[in-house]
């Protein structure tokens, strides 16, 4: 398992849908409290409570107990009454009646309405949207799928990003460096506030970039361009950390596109001046993130429904 469910038991959506249904078995039920009881029921750590989405903005397992309700909803076993709150229908009450032991999407397959829902949100291109069908990430809400591709949009582009700063120039990597950290908020918006160091008296430093915009305090930077397989070891950041001494500085950021071994970071911990280690996986992060050789080429705008123009 990957992603949330890699750390913490979180059932998945299509398991919540008959203890959903059977949480409104008596009249109408808020969905926050549906989520609290659940939560109690299936006996959920508080770390799977408390885990959220990669946005922020709602706990895992409140996500899927809302898609769950959806889901019913759109098989006409349940429906929405005011906001936040909905009660069973007459169709979800003889479906509790014949005491099934599971209810998910291959089961709501059965009432017209879900058919349509289903074939209004698929095609037979795509037979993997929404996880509506009974194969790969069929216990995966529609956000979850939509992360988990974004995620592996988001690997294939970091390779790609990875490969083409191995196959540049050294000058260019460094380059690089420095305008990674401007775009992180270093140094201002001046072109000036950053700067690559000649190879020749650069007594190991590769670029240095002011902190703040007067350049009262400095971050050193070290940029190693090293071949797949191949780590830095504990001897490049002493003699890195000689170097920022000579240049009485306090701090530094270490970059590779490679890694760095477990004696390495061990060794960066214990030295006493800060020194920040990114290798080539985290550099490439850091590169998405900032929109540094790579841009946005489309956006998708997720929607949802706002409950206060009903009101």
């Amino acid at each position: 398992m990957t992603g949330i469910d890699s750390v913490v038991a979180i059932p998945d959506y299509q398991s919540l849908m008959l203890p959903v249904l059977r949480a409104a078995r008596d009249g109408e039920v808020r969905i926050g409290a549906v989520v609290q009881t659940l939560a109690d029921n299936l006996g959920l750590s508080e770390e799977a409570r408390t885990t959220l989405l990669p946005s922020g903005q709602q706990t895992a397992f409140g996500n899927r107990v809302h898609w769950a309700k959806t889901y019913l909803a759109k098989a006409g076993l349940v429906e929405n009454t005011r906001r936040g709150h909905f009660r069973i229908t007459p169709r979800g009450s003889e479906v509790l009646a014949t005491q099934p032991t599971r209810v998910d999407t291959r089961f709501l397959n059965q009432f017209e309405e879900f058919r349509q829902f289903v074939s209004r949100t698929t095609s037979s291109e795509d037979d993997n949207v929404a996880g509506l069908r009974p194969d790969e990430g069929a216990d995966k809400t529609p956000d979850e799928i939509m992360r988990a591709a974004n995620r592996r949009i988001e690997a294939a582009l970091a390779q790609d990003l990875l490969d083409r700063v191995c196959a540049a120039p050294p000058a260019f990597f460094e380059r690089l460096i420095l305008n990674l950290l401007r775009a992180m908020g270093y140094g201002g918006s001046g072109a000036e506030a950053g700067r690559a160091l000649g190879r020749s008296g650069d007594d190991g430093v590769d670029g240095v970039i002011d902190q703040d915009s007067l350049g009262l305090d400095r971050v050193y930077i070290q940029a190693k361009r090293y071949a797949p397989g191949s780590s830095v070891g504990p001897a490049a950041i002493r003699d890195f950390f000689g170097s920022l001494d000579r240049h009485k500085a306090a701090k530094g950021v270490f970059v590779t596109t490679s890694s760095f071994t477990a004696s390495a970071r061990e060794t960066a911990d214990y030295l006493s001046k800060r020194i920040v280690l990114i290798d080539g996986e985290y550099l490439t992060r850091l590169m998405i993130r900032c929109n540094i050789g790579c841009r946005i080429e489309e956006t998708l705008y997720v929607k949802k429904m706002d409950e206060d123009f009903f009101e």
